[in-house]
């Protein structure tokens, strides 16, 4: 079997599971966005009473934090009422952040562990060695009922990433190359392993924006296998009980790739697919509105980092707005500590609360129409961060903030030897 089939017997209470069979497996973590309050409704209308384990239940305020809608405004008022009257704890407010780097920051997310929030890019987890997938509000409001819910077994395709990357290259350059040679339908209902010698040299945080994009080629989750380094994440977050499964050596994948990151360059996905990925060079001058830096796929400490790395004694663009969003609150204070937003702001750029913000494509960013936007998000279909004549530009947070400083689409590496 391979670690996510153990993963899903594990749960199921099954010695063996095989791709395709449908089980039925206990969740250690049910998610509910505040996107999703259909959740509480089904539950109710699926006769829910009481939810039954309230332990694992974790409520995220974090699309519309803070809200900007009166519906929005009553949708967590909702939520609110509704973890008191559960006896729900883990209610995460508006001040806490992106869900996927909650759970992280909180040590909530572990090896071997089964994750499933209202979120597709739930595939975030599989950096971790856990099982993470995202579901509807059908499905989870079944989870709050029954503590349970049932999977089909996916297969599983194995990307073996080797080399060592050159200066200004990130794993979200290597995730946009990869999408952009298998292309957005890849990987449906499929699990996605990276391996290869890049993966020892890549921290947690990288780590989680390569299996955060193996949405955007249809994964139903992802995974990399724990080592040294999530082990040392895991005592630095206080994590102690997890499970780390390995995969058989006589596992058969779906397919397997292999790519050589040593010759790849920066990237860009160009309007309108995340599968319509190109080397920078070919954008080169592009003129941009705004920067766009955050999310749970750019937003963490390392990707504040080297856009302040950049930015820092300069200033951005006079054409041009650069947005930071924290992908936490623990984020924002570990950037305020370490001078980064200090430097930041200086250059001219501006804070936004943590969370997902313009990425969602309803308030805190949004592009007008005709704007041209470069993001380190991780979509960029019509409409998504505001209007459909808007134009939507995916790249590493590092191109983010070069691009920021020059008005322009610009390649990082100079600033990065």
């Amino acid at each position: 079997m391979h670690a996510l089939e153990k993963i899903l017997a594990h749960h199921a209470g099954l010695k063996e599971v095989k791709a395709g069979e449908i089980v039925n497996c206990k969740v250690d973590i049910a998610g509910i966005n505040d996107l999703y309050p259909q959740t509480m409704y089904s539950f109710w209308e699926i006769g829910g009473e009481k939810v039954a384990n309230p332990e694992n239940v974790v409520i995220f305020l974090d699309h519309y934090a803070p809200p900007s809608t009166i519906k929005a405004a009553q949708t967590h008022a909702e939520f609110r009422q509704f973890a008191r009257e559960q006896g729900i704890d883990k209610l995460m407010d508006v001040n806490a952040g992106v869900c996927h780097q909650v759970l992280a920051d909180k040590g909530l997310v572990a090896p071997g562990k089964l994750i499933v929030i209202t979120d597709s890019h739930t595939t975030t987890h599989g950096a971790f060695g856990a099982f993470g997938t995202g579901v509807g509000a059908t499905d989870l409001a079944c989870i709050l009922k029954t503590g349970e819910l049932w999977f089909r077994v996916p297969r599983v395709i194995k990307i073996t990433l080797n080399g060592t990357l050159q200066p200004g290259v990130y794993a979200k350059d290597i995730i946009l190359h990869v999408i952009g040679k298998v292309g957005a339908d890849f990987a449906i209902y499929k699990g996605v392993e990276f391996a290869g010698t890049l993966i020892p040299q890549l921290s947690i945080s990288e780590r989680m924006a390569l299996c955060n994009m193996t949405t955007e080629m249809g994964a139903k989750t992802s995974y990399i296998q724990p080592d040294e380094v999530t082990i040392s994440y895991l005592k630095e977050k206080g994590v102690k009980e997890y499970n780390i499964f390995m995969t058989d050596p006589d596992y058969e994948y779906e397919e397997e790739l292999t790519f050589d990151v040593s010759e790849i360059k920066p990237r860009v996905a160009a309007p309108f697919s995340v599968d319509n990925v190109y080397d920078i060079k070919d954008y080169l001058g592009t003129p941009v509105d705004q920067a766009f830096l955050g999310t749970c796929t750019g937003g963490r400490l390392e990707d504040i980092a080297v856009a302040a790395k950049i930015l820092k004694g300069k200033k951005i663009h006079k054409n041009t707005r650069m947005l930071v969003v924290p992908a936490s609150m623990e984020t924002q204070m570990e950037a305020i500590r370490l001078g980064y937003m200090q430097d930041l702001l200086e250059a001219g750029c501006t804070f936004v609360t943590p969370g997902c913000a313009a990425c969602l494509g309803t308030h805190e960013g949004l592009i007008a129409e005709g704007e041209t936007c470069i993001t380190s998000s991780s979509r960029n279909f019509p409409g998504r961060m505001g209007h459909k004549q808007g134009k939507i530009f995916l790249a590493s947070p590092a191109t983010v903030a070069a691009s920021a400083l020059h008005g322009v689409i610009t390649d990082p590496t100079p600033y990065l030897k």
